[in-house]
C-alpha cells in the first residue's frame, strides 16, 4: 500500500465526509440490497451512528497504517463481525460501493492511480478481516453466545443489573467488555462492560445505564424480563490488571464505569488481599451511588481498600462531581507509584486523564477505556463544517478498544 496516496485523497474525501457516506450507502443498498438485512434500517438514529461510524473506523486505519500491530487490530475486527453475519460476498460489496463514493466526492483528485491504491488497500484489509473471521471459527467460538436472563435489579427509573448465564461458556479476563443486542432489534449492538471476575457458574452481571435516545438500552433497562435472551459477542478489550505487578492502585470509576472496576477489584481480591488499592467512586447524585453493599463487600475481603465517594453538593450541578473529584485526587500522594484505572463517561476520563500526570502519574501507567461505554453518547456532526471544525474522537465499536493511555 502506499500511505501517501491514500492519506492525501482521504484529506480530500474527509472534507465531504457527511455526503460521502451518504453515497455511500444509497450506493451500497440500489446496487446490493440484499446488504441491508445487515443493518438497522427500522431505526434512522442509528443508522446515522452508522454512519459516523464508517468514517471513524476509516480515520483509525488512515492513522496507523505503518503501525505493525494494525493487522492484529483487523483481525479481531473480523473475528468481531461474525456477529453481523457478515459473509465474504458481502464485504466485496462494501468495497465496491466505497469507492463509488469516493470517487465522486474526491472528483479532480481521483485518478487510475489513485483507485488502484485504493482497491489495493481494501483487498489487504479485508483479507486480514476475513483470516480473523476464519481463525475464530477454526476454534469453534460462535458469532455470538446466546445467554438467558436470570436476574434483573433495577436500581431507580435508569439503571438495571442484568444477571446472564451463557448457553455456551464465555471466556473472559476481568475488565473486559462484550457487545450486546437483542434479537428483536437486528443489527444493534452496543459494548457493555463485564461487572464481575469468572464465578464457577458462568454468569455475568451487565450494568446498564439508560440513555435518553438509545434505543438499545431503553429496551434492556425497561422491557428486559428474567428469561429473556440476549445475544454477546466476544469478549475484547485489555482494561486487565497489570500483573505481576508490585505497585499499587488507584482506581476511579463513573456511573456504570464502576462495573469494570468492580471485576478487576474482584479479580485482586481472589489474587492478594493484603494488596495496596484505593478506590474513586463518582456519582452525579447520591442516589446514583447504586452498589454500596457491593463496595462495602470488597472492603471487608481487601483491607487495605480505602472508598472515597463523590458527589455534588446537594442542589449544585453534577459537573460539581468532577471538580469534587479533581480536589479528592490533588490531596492524594504517591501518584509516582500507582497505576491508574479510569472507567466511565467518555468527557470525564478524559479530563481525569489529562489532569493525572500534573499529580505524577506517569503517562504510560494510565489505563482506561478509549470508546464510549455503549456507544450512544456522542452526539453525531450535523455537517461537513462541523465535521472540519470539532473532529470526532473514533465511536466504532472497537474489538481491542481498551488500551493504555499513551
Amino acid at each position: 500500500m502506499d500511505p501517501e496516496i491514500l492519506r492525501s485523497s482521504f484529506a480530500v474525501v474527509e472534507r465531504r465526509a457527511e455526503f460521502a457516506v451518504k453515497y455511500f450507502y444509497s450506493h451500497l443498498f440500489r446496487h446490493h440490497p440484499d446488504v441491508r438485512g445487515l443493518f438497522p434500517l427500522d431505526f434512522p438514529e442509528d443508522m446515522e451512528r452508522q454512519r459516523d461510524r464508517l468514517f471513524a473506523a476509516l480515520t483509525h486505519v488512515m492513522e496507523r497504517l505503518e503501525d505493525p500491530r494494525l493487522p492484529e487490530y483487523l483481525r479481531e475486527l473480523g473475528r468481531d463481525h461474525r456477529k453481523y453475519l457478515a459473509e465474504p460476498e458481502h464485504y466485496a460489496a462494501v468495497g465496491a460501493s466505497l469507492l463509488a463514493a469516493f470517487a465522486v466526492v474526491a472528483g479532480p483528485a481521483w485518478s487510475e492511480e489513485v483507485e488502484k491504491a485504493w482497491a489495493e488497500a481494501y483487498g489487504a484489509i479485508t483479507n486480514v478481516m476475513l483470516q480473523g473471521a476464519w481463525e475464530a471459527q477454526q476454534h469453534g467460538e460462535p458469532p455470538w453466545w446466546d445467554a438467558e436472563v436470570l436476574a434483573r435489579t433495577r436500581h431507580g427509573d435508569d439503571l438495571v443489573v442484568l444477571t446472564l448465564r451463557p448457553h455456551r461458556r464465555l471466556r473472559y479476563s476481568p475488565g473486559q467488555y462484550v457487545s450486546v443486542n437483542i434479537p428483536r432489534l437486528p443489527g444493534i449492538w452496543r459494548p457493555y462492560s463485564l461487572a464481575n471476575a469468572p464465578r464457577a457458574d458462568h454468569t455475568v452481571d451487565l450494568h446498564i445505564s439508560r440513555v435518553e435516545d438509545g434505543v438499545l438500552s431503553n429496551a434492556l433497562v425497561r422491557q428486559t424480563r428474567e428469561g429473556d435472551v440476549l445475544r454477546l459477542g466476544s469478549p475484547g478489550g485489555g482494561l486487565t490488571l497489570r500483573t505481576p505487578s508490585d505497585r499499587p492502585l488507584t482506581l476511579i470509576a463513573a456511573g456504570t464505569g464502576w462495573a469494570p472496576v468492580k471485576a478487576l477489584l474482584q479479580q485482586l481480591q481472589q489474587l492478594d488481599d493484603t494488596y495496596e488499592a484505593r478506590l474513586f467512586l463518582v456519582a452525579r447524585d447520591i442516589s446514583y451511588l447504586y452498589d454500596r453493599d457491593a463496595v462495602e463487600h470488597l472492603q471487608a475481603r481487601l483491607p487495605r481498600l480505602a472508598v472515597t465517594f463523590i458527589t455534588p453538593a446537594p442542589g449544585r450541578p453534577k459537573a460539581q462531581a468532577t471538580e469534587r473529584l479533581l480536589t479528592a485526587l490533588g490531596n492524594r500522594a504517591g501518584w509516582t507509584r500507582h497505576d491508574v484505572y479510569l472507567a466511565g463517561p467518555p468527557k470525564l476520563v478524559a479530563e481525569i486523564g489529562a489532569a493525572l500526570p500534573s499529580f505524577g502519574t506517569p503517562a504510560e501507567r494510565i489505563f482506561h477505556d478509549l470508546l464510549p461505554p455503549t456507544g450512544e453518547e456522542r452526539p453525531r456532526p450535523v455537517g461537513p463544517a462541523e465535521w472540519l471544525l470539532d473532529r470526532p474522537q473514533p465511536a466504532w465499536h472497537n474489538p481491542a478498544g481498551r488500551a493504555p493511555h499513551a
